[in-house]
């Protein structure tokens, strides 16, 4: 299969993602989360605080802090128990399923993702650690000042001098493939950008300023952090600062010096460290495998920057419904993250009131984040929109409209309610949307950014998407609803429903998103 049909398949014909006669071997399962043996080892607190309100940071932070901020990123926060009622005829059987979750949501809660951090503080040698999960602590891979090395590998666009921290966000391959196939590709982008969205959100809580970058020399990267690129690879790469901003350099304006992976990796040795998954068994996934290596970058010539041209955005010149004028959410973080939910059959239909939308709209977009693909020191446009299918909005037609965040305001598509042509969408019927008062769709570019970025493109849509959809769902809880991300859909259907298809744009995920239903689980806390 080449790579074109694949990219197809990942989001129009889900079902050729998996042969037919897939089957989940679910006894060799791997673990959620990445083990290695024999490291040097540093705890990190696990009397984690249980409020974040938003500071600033005056003084470099302490390792107790930088636990603190990974915890909340990624750190396993829950240990959850669910009963399931089997109904076999005679009698109903029970079976019960436990989940070690986290703040941030994951297809199937497999986490397929890895954090690593560059780390240079008081408390611990300068070098390059992994985060285990498992234990909240970190494992040192190799100590030593690269600074020059990953600014390097940045194309020199970023003075890493300045900077405490440097969180990169990998992805293993096998951790999802288990169960999803070939569709793990699209889960994997998705959860990374989770991960991202949270990361920047935690950043800004603890007053440290970050910027995400896409573009770096993956093999020199990966080679530093001692990663088997077939196995795992690093999606993006997060510098965070005590300063009000990372510095950028223009490399148009610094000489512009090429620089290739082979040449960099040189300059450090190779890693060789042992690590444990548990799958006795690990299938192989070629066209994964085919998809990351054409996503590489093999020198920072291919680094593509978007020139700001200031032009104005064209209008959806459709009918405009305008929000009413909403405070500033404010709201306790720490909080948000413990109470959000993913809610399936627990929805419960009811009223939702203009302010609750036009807060949640506006809030989602309110913050933008600073990154390596637009070429300006500032917060750059989205380049992912929302748009929802409305039923029981109070002062809102039901019906199917995009949201114009420059204006703040609905535009309408088509009035009526859609809740039965969104339901019999489902591909996995996992959530009753007659219950569901709004369904909203993150709709980005049909061509994934392919012809500016390449098959890279693909997983930095995928990412974006996950930044503003972990926004979404932490502003949601905040309101005290639910979002459920849900891939299960038929994005065409959505694209018909949108009239997005004409603008070459289509639906990357759809949130069902409202009140809920207290679910009836066994859960706990993890932390001191």
């Amino acid at each position: 299969m080449n790579l074109e049909t694949f990219l197809h398949h990942l989001h129009f014909d889900t079902e050729k993602c998996a042969p037919p006669d897939w089957q989940v071997d679910w006894e060799d399962a791997p673990l959620p989360y990445k083990l290695y043996r024999g490291l040097q080892e540093y705890s990190l607190s696990g009397d984690v605080p249980l409020t974040l309100e938003g500071k600033e940071a005056h003084a470099q932070p302490a390792l107790e802090e930088l636990g603190h901020f990974l915890w909340y990123v990624y750190g396993i926060t829950q240990y959850a128990q669910t009963a399931f009622m089997e109904d076999t005829g005679e009698k109903a059987d029970v079976s019960y399923a436990q989940l070690l979750r986290r703040f941030v949501p994951s297809g199937g809660a497999l986490y397929p993702n890895e954090l690593y951090v560059y780390i240079k503080l008081e408390d611990v040698p300068t070098g390059i650690y992994h985060y285990d999960v498992a234990h909240h602590r970190l494992l040192l891979l190799r100590e030593g000042n690269y600074d020059s090395y990953l600014s390097r590998s940045l194309g020199n666009s970023y003075d890493l001098s300045d900077c405490f921290c440097t969180v990169f966000v990998s992805t293993v391959f096998w951790k999802n493939f288990y169960k999803y196939n070939n569709f793990s590709y699209r889960l994997q982008g998705l959860d990374a950008g989770v991960i991202i969205g949270q990361a920047l959100e935690a950043a800004n809580q603890m007053g440290f300023s970050s910027r995400v970058c896409y573009q770096f020399l993956d093999r020199s990267i990966n080679h530093l952090l001692g990663l088997t690129e077939q196995d795992e690879s690093v999606y993006a790469m997060i510098p965070l600062s005590i300063h009000s901003s990372i510095h950028y350099v223009d490399k148009d304006h610094n000489g512009g010096e090429m620089v290739s992976d082979t040449q960099l990796s040189k300059e450090v040795p190779s890693l060789s460290h042992e690590t444990y998954n548990r799958s006795k068994s690990v299938i192989d996934y070629p066209l994964l495998r085919k998809m990351n290596e054409a996503s590489m970058l093999e020198t920072t010539s291919s680094f593509f920057k978007r020139r700001n041209d200031n032009r104005v955005k064209p209008s959806l010149g459709m009918e405009a419904i305008m929000l009413p004028f909403t405070e500033q959410l404010t709201y306790d973080f720490a909080s948000v993250c413990r109470e959000r939910r993913s809610p399936n059959f627990d929805f419960m239909i009811g009223k939702i009131s203009q302010m609750q939308l036009s807060t949640l709209l506006k809030e989602t977009f309110s913050t933008s984040y600073q990154n390596d693909l637009d070429d300006t020191h500032e917060n750059a446009e989205n380049r992912v929109s929302l748009y929802g299918s409305f039923y029981n909005v109070e002062g809102i037609p039901n019906g199917a409209y995009a949201y114009d965040e420059r204006a703040h305001a609905l535009r309408g598509i088509t009035k009526g309610d859609f809740r039965e042509y969104l339901q019999y969408g489902l591909t996995m019927p996992t959530v009753n949307l007659f219950q569901v008062p709004l369904v909203l769709h993150i709709v980005g570019d049909r061509d994934h950014q392919k012809k500016e970025l390449g098959y890279r493109g693909y997983r930095i849509q995928q990412m974006e998407t996950g930044i503003l959809l972990q926004r979404l769902l932490l502003v949601t809880s905040a309101l005290g609803m639910g979002g459920h991300p849900l891939l299960g859909f038929d994005a065409n259907q959505c694209d018909e429903l949108y009239r997005t298809h004409s603008k070459q744009k289509t639906s990357l995920i759809q949130i069902p998103t409202g009140p809920y239903h207290p679910r009836a689980w066994l859960k706990g806390s993890l932390h001191s």
